[in-house]
């Protein structure tokens, strides 16, 4: 039995938390006026472009993404989303405290951020960005609705949720398939527990026949190659 591509939906449950990046798209950070006299660092810049298909890659092979226009309308207006370097460390800036807003245009996923110039960890950011060092940016999200192509090899992600997520710069991530596209143990199991037994099946004979090393050469027993390769790696078997 061979494993269709119609298993690939069960990959991608509505809901999983995922990521995705790109190359820094209209990125500016400057000075600006905060309103009191004092100034700001101002971050902005796309953190997802829209209608723009990109290649992803998982154990089924290769297949198409896009995150469509009107995928971020809803969540821009609802979601407390933090700004960040690389997913974590501490929060620079935030939409529910009014330091970060977010918003979708023509383009896609636009993020203008306040920064505190005081912050020695935004002046870490503001020399790696001054020095070329990173210039790509990441968010983190979940799908709330998606769209399949009748052969499953194109995945249209139509509204997302950037709720608990993120926007970050990041060091690497160009290629949107480095985020979000592997699997965890945990989500490996699911997805594996979700499969028939023929196919569970299939999935154990492929891992063997990739893992297993080759049956010592023994003189003809009668056993097949599995069962010659299940004596040999038998380390209680008596010599």
């Amino acid at each position: 039995m061979t494993l269709t591509l119609d298993r690939r939906a069960e990959l991608y449950p509505l809901g999983q938390q995922a990521m995705r990046s790109m190359p820094f798209r209209g990125v500016e950070l400057r000075d600006a006026p905060d309103g009191t006299g004092a100034s700001v660092l101002r971050f902005t810049g796309y953190a997802c472009v829209t209608d723009s298909p990109y290649e992803m890659s998982d154990w089924l092979g290769d297949y198409t993404e896009v995150v469509r226009s009107g995928a971020f309308a809803k969540t821009t207006a609802e979601a407390d989303v933090p700004f960040k370097v690389n997913h974590e460390g501490i929060t620079l800036a935030r939409t529910k405290s009014g330091t970060m807003r977010l918003s979708e245009d023509s383009t896609g996923l636009l993020v203008e951020a306040d920064l505190d110039p005081a912050s020695p960890a935004v002046a870490t950011l503001r020399s790696a960005m001054d020095r070329g060092d990173v210039d790509e940016m990441s968010f983190a999200f979940r799908v709330v609705r998606q769209e399949w192509s009748p052969d499953y090899t194109q995945r249209d992600i139509t509204e997302v949720n950037l709720n608990k997520g993120d926007v970050s710069v990041v060091n690497y991530g160009a290629n949107p398939a480095t985020a979000g596209a592997s699997l965890r143990a945990d989500d490996l199991a699911a997805h594996l527990h979700r499969l028939s037994v023929d196919e569970r099946r299939e999935v154990f004979d492929r891992l063997a026949t990739e893992f297993t090393p080759a049956p010592i050469a023994t003189p003809s027993t009668g056993l097949n190659w599995r069962q010659a390769t299940a004596r040999a790696l038998d380390l209680s078997r008596p010599p």
